[in-house]
């Protein structure tokens, strides 16, 4: 996938009639950025912005909108830019929108944990996804704003509410989990990283991401201890980058790549590209959890990703796997696979955090 968004981004340098995409062979998409004026959503609209499947790229954010619209608005790329602040501007804002994208919400801090991160990111979630029930019921929801394992739960209790929940179009990205787990593999592994391939399934957050480092494509023969130690590190990279800030920042830059190559993926699934899979926290009853990261499909040939939700693959109402993306959302949650015995041991000890984490969600939304 990430070689997909790489090639989408050169062909707006070719030259007219150069093979590729162009206005005339895509549909017009409305992609709409919710916190576009953060540290996620900034980089994060500048590579919508470089994405020639958006026709029409909304920015919405509390404060600083129109400065962040204005900067991005004068590349030289398909989608016209329009920028939007305060609530009274939400609604125009997802009006007619495709995708929406949600990066809202308060940083990580040193020493504060996901879960920190809830009583102030759970009311700004349920608040945009109201607005989201209102404005754009249709819409492809990508939740990034954390803890994704408890604000996706969050999002579906508001949309029953307002009647328009569809488990096949709300989705928590888990994609930076994979990224990390397939930088990781390459460089122990040895192996050239844009040919690397690992599903990370379950959540979004601690224990409860679980790479499965053993369908791992190209195979590499890692002793025991290495699969343990990237696994650790995969679980504990948001850890590893808020440490390396030194309480200045968390994971926004990789994140927002993260979040425009599973954007990237909806639209191409909506478009009608086959065989697009990625991993993503859905509706699931693969698990006994509501939502849970797994690989998914998106209409695009040969792009897998992994995010968090609505599932089928385990006991979980939510669970991240393996799903693929087409012109309704979610075309089909696939299953886990083969395990090994120490993820088979990971998934078991997951369940029980990923379960409350869901649970606390739900009950946030139903107060």
């Amino acid at each position: 996938m990430r070689s997909s968004v790489l090639r989408s981004v050169k062909t707006l340098a070719k030259p007219a009639g150069a093979r590729g995409y162009s206005s005339e062979s895509v549909p017009d998409r409305k992609v709409a950025v919710l916190g576009a004026a953060g540290g996620i959503g900034q980089p994060l609209a500048l590579l919508m912005k470089l994405n020639p499947l958006v026709s029409r790229l909304a920015l919405y954010d509390i404060a600083n909108t129109p400065g962040v619209a204005a900067d991005v608005g004068h590349i030289n790329t398909r989608s016209e830019v329009a920028g939007y602040m305060g609530n009274d501007q939400l609604g125009q804002a997802l009006e007619d929108s495709d995708v929406v994208i949600i990066p809202a919400g308060v940083p990580r801090k040193p020493g504060m944990t996901r879960d920190d991160l809830f009583n102030i990111n759970a009311g700004i979630v349920k608040d945009l996804c109201s607005a989201i029930a209102k404005y754009c019921p249709n819409a492809i929801v990508n939740m990034i704003s954390n803890p994704v394992n408890s604000t996706v739960p969050i999002a579906a209790e508001v949309f029953k509410k307002a009647g328009t929940y569809n488990e096949k179009k709300l989705f928590g990205v888990t994609t930076l989990d994979v990224v990390r787990a397939k930088t990781f593999y390459a460089g122990k592994a040895n192996v050239n990283v844009a040919e690397v391939n690992v599903p990370v399934v379950g959540g979004h957050a601690g224990i409860t991401i679980l790479p499965l480092f053993s369908q791992a494509t190209p195979k590499a023969n890692l002793a025991d201890e290495d699969i343990k130690a990237l696994t650790k590190r995969t679980q504990d990279g948001g850890t590893e980058v808020v440490e390396a800030k030194a309480g200045k920042g968390s994971a926004t830059l990789s994140m927002a790549y993260a979040g425009a190559i599973f954007a990237d993926a909806c639209l191409k699934g909506l478009n009608g590209v086959p065989d697009v899979v990625e991993c993503s926290f859905v509706q699931s009853t693969v698990t006994e959890l509501p939502f849970f990261a797994s690989k998914g499909l998106n209409g695009v040939p040969d792009v897998v990703e992994c995010s968090f939700v609505q599932s089928t693959v385990t006991e979980l109402p939510f669970f991240a796997s393996k799903v693929r993306l087409g012109k309704n959302g979610v075309e089909e949650v696939l299953g886990l696979g083969p395990l090994s015995d120490f993820e088979q041991e990971g998934l078991e000890k997951l369940k029980p955090e990923l379960k409350a984490s869901i649970e606390k969600g739900v009950k946030f939304a139903n107060a």
